[in-house]
Formats: C-alpha cells, structure tokens, sequence
C-alpha cells in the first residue's frame, strides 16, 4: 500500500502534464477552434473515463439486442489492436488482425448489422451513411474522449468497484481525462455492480458522483450464461462445483469474472494476459500442455466471447489438437427493476430525434 502511494506520488507531475494537454484540447473544442461532426441521425456513444474493464462491450450488445428489431442500428469502433489502418467494414469471415477483437465480435454475433472501424469516427460515420443509406443509428464504441463528433446521447460507464472518482489521471491512476469530464455524459451507467448492492449502497454512489440535473443515473450487473464451443455454438456446457475451470483471459479486468467462477465453488487456474493481448502460438502450445496437466476428467478450457476472436487466430492448431475452447457469454440485467426506465429512455431519445 505505501509503495502504491509513493509511485502515485512520483508520478504525479506526469499526470499533471497529461492533464494540461487534455484540458488544452478540450478547450479548443469548447471554443470551436476544432470543429465538432454532428449528423443528422441519432448518434449514441458508449464510453468511460477509465482506461479499460468497465463493460463497453456488453452494453454495446445491450443497445444492439434493444434496438436491432425496430430499426436498422449500426456499430462504428476504432478497431483498437488491429493490425490494418483507415476505415473498413467488418466482415464475419475477417480476423481480429483485420478489425479488432470487439468489432469482430460485434459481427458475428449480429450477422445483421453494420460494423465499421476507423480511427477517426467523425469519417467514419459519413462513409457508413454514403454506403448503407438505410441506417438509423449508430453506435460509437469506446468514443467518450472522441470529441470530434458531438453524439446525440452520452452514455458513461463507471465500474462500481473502481468509481471514476476514485481514480486519478493516468500514468499515476486510470483516468483518460480530469474527473470532472463526466458532465458530457446524459447517462451514467454503474457497472459490474457486486451481488448483495442495494439501495443503500445506491445511495451512496449517486450521492458520490452528485449527477449534474440533466444526467440520470443507472446501475447494472452482469448475467453470465452457459459457456460454447468456439467451433460448434450448439454445444454447451454447465459449470458445476466439481469441476477445474482453466481461464485463459486477456481482457482489463478480471475480478468481477474471478468473483463470479470462484462463488460457483469451482477450482479456477487462471492463465491471465494484458488487456487485448494477441496469443502467440507458443503461448497456445502452454495453454494446451496446462490443460493437458489438469488431472481432473471435469475440466474446462474457458475463455471471454472477446478473447475467442484473438484465439481465432490459432484456429489451425485448435483445431488439429482438438482443444476445446469454450466461450463464456456475458448479458447486461439492469438493477432496481430500472431495465425498463432505460429502454424507454433511449427509445424516447431516438424517437424524439431532432435534427
């Protein structure tokens, strides 16, 4: 603990100047001095102010499953990790080299829907529109510090055990911008909220964050279902208490997904890789003799739906070993009994949609 406090300290004066860099092109944006892309389509953006692990991913899915039978809704991200440049549309038979992992995932998961990357959202909207004219909304991933494009709805994401203000502005802590950047939001998500939260709790966190009059504020937790077959999504399996979990993860933030497996009473190896990590296939090959070495016959190779697109890459040597992966799935419930306030919200927004 006191070696946490004094790195913070010695890196406080970087974190200063990363600050005044932020606050400096915030303000050119405040002023106009750098322009902001607004369309005439609702443009909904999820985002937070921490780097990583606050759930983007699956509320993205959430607006997508929302919307998707009403409306032609589409996805745009930056492609964080891909090995290509410029925009593209994702194409279910590409790699994550190609698009990213979230993309990809996005994809082929809803073969229905338009997914694009691009660095630069505020290009990438106009080329989505110019190609598929008949979309009605899009989706921005990850784009809370893209201020190049002014969203139609602001949605912010805070994880309930590492509150945004709690946190302080990297390289000391895991902030992208100065606290106080919330204020953009319209709605302010509380995520992976543990099980036991209640209303005290609740209370407590709103009381925190003191919400600006026009920002509401929501709280969420996740559902995780039946893991499946990487190569067959038909075959599913049940966890059960007698079993050995080995997770092979490479996403921000594996606590709440820890917390979850252990509460199951299962044994749980963790074979654990930075955020976004591409696995190499000698770290396969260590993946494959960990799981071989598991003498338990009830064991599971398991993975997050996100780290089955980068596995992907492997899929000769999956395949030919006959390693079978399964893919954790992860759905977004709603706390209080608010999941109806909140798709009434966003349908009222897109409805009320004013050029």
């Amino acid at each position: 603990m006191v070696q946490n406090v004094l790195i913070k300290i010695l890196l406080a004066p970087f974190s200063l100047l990363y600050g005044m860099a932020i606050s400096m092109r915030n303000f050119f944006f405040q002023i106009g001095l750098i322009r902001q892309s607004e369309f005439n389509i609702p443009v909904i953006s999820i985002g937070n102010l921490s780097i990583g692990g606050a759930g983007k991913t699956p509320h993205v899915e959430y607006l997508i499953n929302l919307l998707r039978p009403y409306i032609n809704v589409s996805v745009l991200s930056r492609g964080y990790g891909r090995k290509t440049k410029g925009f593209l549309f994702v194409e279910t038979k590409g790699d994550a080299n190609q698009f990213g992992d979230e993309p990809l995932q996005f994809r082929r998961k809803f073969k229905d829907i338009i997914v694009a990357v691009s660095e630069s959202r505020a290009l990438g909207i106009p080329e989505m529109i110019k190609k598929y004219p008949q979309i009605n909304t899009v989706l921005l991933d990850d784009a809370f510090q893209h201020l190049a494009v002014d969203p139609s709805l602001n949605i912010l994401l805070t994880e309930q055990t590492k509150l945004f203000t709690n946190d302080f502005l990297l390289p000391s802590g895991r902030l992208r911008e100065w606290r106080s950047a919330y204020r953009r939001a319209d709605v302010i998500i509380v995520t992976k909220c543990r099980p036991g939260f209640d209303k005290t709790h609740r209370d407590e966190i709103i009381s925190q964050i003191n919400p600006e009059p026009h920002q509401k504020i929501f709280f969420s937790q996740y559902l995780y279902g039946d893991p499946y077959h990487i190569y067959k999504p038909s075959e599913r399996v049940k966890i059960q208490d007698d079993q050995t979990i080995l997770m092979v993860s490479a996403i921000a933030n594996t606590d709440y997904l820890s917390y979850y497996l252990e509460s199951l009473g299962c044994e749980v190896e963790h074979v654990q890789y930075e955020d976004h990590h591409y696995f190499t296939e000698h770290e396969i090959s260590v993946i494959k003799e960990t799981y071989d070495q598991i003498s338990n016959p009830k064991k599971i190779l398991l993975s997050s739906e996100k780290d089955a697109m980068r596995l992907d890459l492997h899929r000769d040597f999956i395949l030919s070993n006959q390693l079978p992966i399964f893919a954790l799935p992860i759905k977004v419930e709603f706390l209080f009994e608010e999941g109806k306030l909140f798709d009434d919200m966003i349908k009222s927004h897109l409805l009320n949609f004013k050029v």
